[in-house]
């Protein structure tokens, strides 16, 4: 699949998860996605997730019950080689039972198949913004 066609899907992931359409993104994802939060994240615990429904259950439900609000933002998308795309971004959330904001620093490296489907996924971000935050 041509890189721009790899962007684009990465794209469309993001602007789907904006607007809460959650089966958009886990459509976008191969059957057999893996999936891993990066180490230190209290959602790392699960890693690696292994399919869709694995990812909606143990990081998007948890996400959702954990937070008042979750954003990504200032997301850029990079062109990297072997179909990966390299996404840089923010997370601007706040955490329900502690009710402290946080603004972090985030990369994702997304790894597509052939076909135009995410076959995995990697989070790099400021963990300890997180924990102070109690997210």
């Amino acid at each position: 699949m041509e890189n721009n066609q790899n962007i684009q899907v990465i794209d469309h992931l993001y602007k789907a998860f904006a607007t809460g359409d959650i089966p958009t993104v886990l459509g976008s994802m191969s059957p057999d996605i893996t999936w891993n939060e990066a180490e230190g994240n209290s959602l790392a615990d699960g890693n690696p997730y292994i399919g869709p429904d694995a990812i909606l259950n143990g990081v998007f439900a948890r996400l959702g019950d954990k937070h008042e609000y979750f954003n990504l933002v200032d997301i850029e998308l990079h062109n990297m080689s072997d179909n990966k795309v390299l996404a840089t971004l923010r997370y601007d959330g706040k955490v329900k039972s502690t009710g402290k904001a946080y603004n972090a620093q985030v990369a994702h490296l997304w790894t597509m198949n052939g076909e135009g489907k995410i076959k995995a996924f990697q989070q790099y971000v400021d963990t300890k913004k997180l924990a102070d935050s109690g997210a």
